[in-house]
């Protein structure tokens, strides 16, 4: 394993040999993912019953990364269904049910969980289940031992897409179990093609990542940024925030770093930039509101506050400028969409985390050495509620 720039023992004696493998496996993963998706006859049949109700809610769960990626699907599935999306994350749906559940309203709920054992998992599944008339689960984890996938097992009203056991990270921080679940879900409803061109695609545009920006990578983690800043809008903005996560999970905290949308930004948390302040900017496809990526882009470098400001980008548009990252295998005839560019841009990111939490003697494996954090949530107390109907 070289791709870093590493030998496997390097990176082994650095505690990364997790991180850094499932890093790297995601092309592959995201194939055998699409194979499995198109080969679940009974999932077909599962969502075409729910999506053939014109009043149907879907609502996207859970907790931290597993919550981002309901940030990433939700603005592509409303747009592709023209119905109610909502992203609402376990920890808000079981902290205050009668906020987010609609008890006559018939709901799909879509669950995303790498173990399936966090406790808020299962308890926002029961409560939702429990509290609406009429509810149904799709459920994808990455765990056939999860307390999730047991239980989902047993209800008829549920289907469980069960991904590749390679995607049930070992790592504390998630990564194949992201892109993964994001691919598949996306996979399902119909905004990725089933075949197995579009991830093959993107598994290309991944490799250009790494090694392709390795240097800057290198680069950037050599100048010592202890702020770092995600940009993103649309599908994109999801991403950012899961960019943000991974950067304080793998440096322990000690890299803040936070995430917004592009037009978002100018609106207060534009002060948190300094020489210290890194911006990753992640460009969307889409025309008009590439339009708005591009204006906060030229108004950062214009007025030089930030360190660096980097613009990742899948179309060659862009005034020339060394710390711009243009995906070289967008020369292929395909138009990425937002939520499809969320997978080699996050490599991008995860990338970046690794390489920074190296390089401050952290151990990205097990990065919180203090235990104060796990891999997967302990400590949380379910207290019974009863909906008021």
């Amino acid at each position: 394993m070289d791709e870093f720039g590493l030998t496997s023992a390097d990176i082994d004696g650095a505690g990364a040999h997790w991180t850094a493998r499932e890093i790297l496996q995601q092309p592959q993963i995201w194939l055998e993912i699409q194979n499995l998706v198109a080969g679940d006859a009974r999932l077909n049949g599962f969502l075409g019953a729910q999506l053939a109700r014109s009043d149907l809610r879907i609502v996207l769960t859970g907790a931290g990364t597993s919550a981002f990626i309901g940030d990433c699907l939700a603005p592509a599935l409303a747009r592709t269904l023209g119905r109610r999306v909502d992203a609402v994350s376990t920890t808000d749906l079981v902290a205050s049910p009668d906020s987010w559940l609609e008890p006559r309203t018939p709901t799909l709920v879509v669950s995303f969980a790498r173990s399936g054992n966090s406790p808020e998992s299962v308890a926002a599944l029961e409560t939702a289940d429990a509290c609406i008339e009429e509810c149904s689960h799709l459920i994808l984890t990455c765990n056939a031992e999860g307390a999730l996938f047991r239980r989902a097992a047993a209800w008829p009203n549920a289907h469980c897409i069960l991904l590749p056991a390679a995607s049930n990270d070992r790592s504390f921080a998630m990564t194949s179990s992201f892109t993964g679940m994001l691919l598949a879900a996306a996979a399902a409803f119909g905004l990725v093609s089933r075949d197995d061109v579009r991830p093959a695609a993107l598994g290309r545009l991944a490799r250009e990542v790494i090694p392709g920006s390795l240097p800057l990578l290198r680069d950037l983690v050599g100048q010592g940024y202890d702020r770092v800043v995600y940009l993103g809008a649309k599908e994109l903005k999801g991403l950012a925030r899961e960019a943000a996560l991974k950067m304080l999970e793998l440096s322990d905290g000690r890299v803040v770093a936070t995430a917004d949308s592009p037009l978002g930004f100018r609106h207060g948390p534009k002060t948190i930039l300094n020489r210290n302040t890194l911006v990753v900017v992640f460009l969307s496809n889409d025309a008009h509101t590439r339009r708005y990526d591009m204006d906060l882009l030229k108004e950062l470098r214009r007025d030089g506050v930030a360190g660096r400001i980097i613009a990742l980008s899948a179309l060659a548009d862009l005034p020339e400028h060394p710390d711009n990252l243009i995906l070289d295998a967008v020369q292929d005839p395909i138009h990425y969409s937002d939520l499809e560019l969320c997978l080699p841009y996050a490599v991008f990111a995860q990338s970046l985390a690794l390489l920074r939490s190296m390089s401050l003697g952290i151990r990205p494996d097990n990065p919180n050495a203090a235990g104060t954090v796990s891999r997967v949530v302990q400590g949380v107390s379910i207290y019974p509620w009863q909906l008021s109907l």
